[in-house]
């Protein structure tokens, strides 16, 4: 069932979880940007089924240690865009190839990292909410890296609030991207053993990231996270195009 993974691979899986679920211990986000990219490189079995339950049982964890910070009003509106989002990604799994979706991937990586850097600050508001929802579970269905977008509404809010609200849309915005990579097709057995495999270096990763927060600047890793995002983005679309070119 897992043959077409290494053991090595799966050690060095665990290593990326493991920081990802550090990085969103500490800043409300960042196992989808950071993780994705790299677990891609290592074997492309690894997204986006695997990583997104590591990342719904990551978000579980993290709800449960914030759950008390959750302004709701917010949460409710992303979520309800996140069920538009969840649709559409659903529809484009379904219709895309193998070389396709690589294409995809590797360009809402590049988009990602985009929305990251490019200085735009929307408020936290009602529309904006939806928005970043809607938009947020699409690129995370299709790629497990649905942290930029509603992260650029939290931008200028309090660390605390961050982590809180994040942890709970991420959370319902998990199961739905689970539901819609099931309907799709990217989501069996072979993905659900993945994620037991790869599943304690999450919850390595979410008990250590305790020990840093207050102490690690969030700041200071976002460069390092959106460059080997940036690069890892671009290898897999030019491994989609080489993909496309050959067949």
């Amino acid at each position: 069932m897992l043959s077409d993974i290494t053991l090595l691979q799966i050690l060095i899986a665990n290593l990326v979880v493991l920081a990802g679920a550090c990085l969103q211990g500490v800043a409300g986000y960042g196992i989808g940007t950071l993780s994705a990219p790299l677990l891609f490189l290592v074997n492309p079995v690894l997204v986006p089924g695997p990583l997104v339950m590591n990342a719904t049982l990551l978000n579980l964890l993290m709800l449960v240690r914030h759950r008390m910070g959750v302004s709701v009003r917010e949460v409710r509106l992303a979520v309800a865009g996140g069920v538009l989002g969840t649709i559409l990604a659903a529809g484009t799994l379904m219709v895309i190839s193998p070389r396709g979706f690589e294409l995809v991937f590797g360009v809402l990586i590049l988009l990602a990292v985009t929305l990251s850097v490019g200085g735009w600050k929307p408020r936290l508001n009602g529309r904006n909410s939806v928005v970043a929802g809607a938009a947020s579970t699409f690129m995370g269905t299709i790629t497990a890296v649905g942290g930029p977008p509603i992260a650029l509404i939290y931008q200028n809010e309090k660390g605390p609030l961050v982590r809180a609200n994040m942890s709970a849309f991420f959370m319902f915005a998990s199961v739905l991207s689970i539901a819609a990579l099931v309907a799709s097709g990217y989501l069996g057995v072979k993905e659900l053993l993945l994620f037991l495999a790869t599943a304690p270096g999450v919850i390595v990763g979410f008990v250590m990231s305790r020990w840093f927060v207050g102490r690690l600047p969030s700041s200071r890793l976002r460069p390092i996270i959106l460059g080997i995002a940036a690069v890892a983005g671009a290898a897999a679309l030019v491994r989609g195009m080489l993909s496309m070119f050959s067949a």
